[in-house]
């Protein structure tokens, strides 16, 4: 089982207690009348989809019901860090590359 921090609450809890909320950082068009089809689809449905660490947003549900913001490494599942919503995203190294 995952445990996760809420950045608002200070508590690390099991998974159960929070909700997945899609990639993090994704803006919406400046302009959503003028915003083309592509600009849209590009918004609603194209995610960067990564291997290693990959920025997230979470929900804590059964707790303070905020938004946050994570970085999960989805090759071996851990939370990297945890952050609130107004603030920067914290510096996580890039994973090493394998020899080809």
């Amino acid at each position: 089982m995952l445990l996760i921090h809420c950045p608002y609450c200070d508590e690390t809890l099991p998974e159960p207690e929070f909700a997945y909320a899609g990639e993090a950082h994704v803006r919406r068009p400046g302009n959503p009348d003028a915003a083309s089809d592509e600009e849209w689809a590009g918004f609603l449905f194209i995610r960067s989809n990564r291997r290693g660490p990959h920025r997230e947003r979470w929900r804590h549900v059964h707790g303070c019901g905020r938004f946050f913001n994570a970085v999960r490494d989805t090759v071996n599942d851990r939370f990297l860090a945890t952050y609130r919503t107004d603030e920067a995203p914290p510096d996580v190294p890039e994973p090493m590359q394998a020899a080809r």
